[in-house]
């Protein structure tokens, strides 16, 4: 279309300037006129032919044209196909792993959320005093069951003073049964933990030792009786981090504790101490049954030493069985050798009269009977 437009143009533009020279030429004969406008009229035949070559290139141009476009339109749109698909699986891969992620992260927020629970729970059990001590008693209880043989233990169990045992370890004599209290006092370890200055940390710990010494002559005057309970007992503290901050700063009330008989335990030094009270238990038995033992390998011995003459006199019949059995062999050969000779003997035909007066007047003929016996 573009091609068609410009070639009217310039058409026109020759035209006009044809008529333009027509005007301006001073000779305006017929013959002169008729030569011009044959003239003109060949021009406007070539133009014409060259307007329609350039229309037909113009054409084809345009259908080449259009043939890339639409081929290069089609890989372009198999590119951003192919790209949407995969930026689609991408994208969908990527939003199931995120997916998974978020699922992850809300199961780990409500195990966050269910353990900030339990924190707060366990918390208002150490603050309660009641509950505090139902708590340390459960948990020396899931220690001690586990720890030792049902017979071996007893728990709330009450003495003769009328105190009543948070649990009682059935030591035999000596050193006896021993009483494990689980009641420690945390008052005074929670606002040591939770002071806010030097100051308040040092009167917490202070107020610490007291606390827990305290409760160590408690339990020395109400769970060691003479001739009941072993001399010693067992303080159980319910926390690894107490055990360790009461040994590490306060030594001496640790000390102090020893010497009254009272040792303090942790969950990890209380599952030791059983393990050598289990082996002690293992150890007392074995002595109480000393005796069976005893008795049992001396009958083992008996009859050790009754199987030993059993052997010997089976050794002796043997020994008889093998002297039979040569004499026999013994009879056996000679029986063979006798029925050796027996078959090499000649067997000679009768003989006349006369043959037998001249051997009785000669040697006399052996009997093979008589040779049997000699022989």
């Amino acid at each position: 279309m573009t091609v068609t437009i410009s070639g009217l143009v310039v058409f026109a533009a020759l035209l006009g300037v044809s008529i333009g020279l027509l005007m301006r030429r001073k000779d305006n004969t017929p013959n002169h006129l008729d030569v011009m406008l044959a003239d003109i009229n060949r021009q406007q035949s070539e133009m014409t032919g060259r307007l329609n070559s350039f229309a037909e290139m113009q054409e084809a141009a345009k259908g080449e044209i259009n043939r890339t476009l639409s081929e290069r339109l089609e890989s372009v749109s198999k590119n951003v196909t192919h790209t949407l698909q995969e930026s689609r699986e991408k994208t969908s891969k990527t939003l199931g792993e995120l997916g998974e992620r978020l699922s992850l992260i809300d199961q780990a927020q409500q195990q966050i959320t269910a353990l900030s629970g339990q924190v707060v729970e366990l918390q208002h059990i150490l603050d309660n005093k009641q509950a505090r001590g139902a708590f340390g008693e459960a948990q020396l209880a899931d220690i001690v069951i586990d720890g030792l043989p049902e017979s071996a233990y007893l728990f709330q169990h009450t003495l003769s003073n009328g105190k009543r045992a948070d649990c009682l370890i059935n030591l035999p004599n000596p050193p006896g049964p021993v009483v494990v209290d689980s009641k420690f006092p945390l008052e005074a370890y929670q606002k040591f933990k939770q002071a806010a200055d030097e100051i308040e940390q040092k009167a917490a710990l202070q107020q610490f030792g007291q606390d827990t010494l305290k409760h160590a002559e408690a339990i020395r005057d109400k769970y060691i009786i003479t001739g009941e309970t072993a001399d010693a007992a067992l303080m159980f503290l319910p926390s690894e981090s107490i055990f360790s901050e009461l040994h590490l700063r306060r030594a001496d009330i640790v000390d102090k504790c020893r010497s009254m008989r009272v040792y303090p335990v942790s969950p990890n030094t209380m599952s030791l101490t059983l393990n050598t009270v289990r082996a002690i238990m293992r150890d007392v038995k074995m002595r109480e049954q000393a005796s069976i033992i005893q008795k049992e390998v001396h009958v083992m011995i008996e009859d050790v030493v009754r199987l030993n003459d059993r052997i010997t006199k089976l050794r002796s019949h043997f020994d008889q069985a093998n002297k039979d059995i040569e004499m026999i062999e013994t009879s056996g050969t000679k029986i063979s050798r006798r029925g050796e000779k027996i078959t090499a003997l000649e067997v000679e035909e009768p003989k006349t009269d006369k043959e037998n007066i001249s051997d009785n007047t000669g040697d006399k003929i052996s009997d093979p009977a008589d040779d049997l016996l000699s022989s």
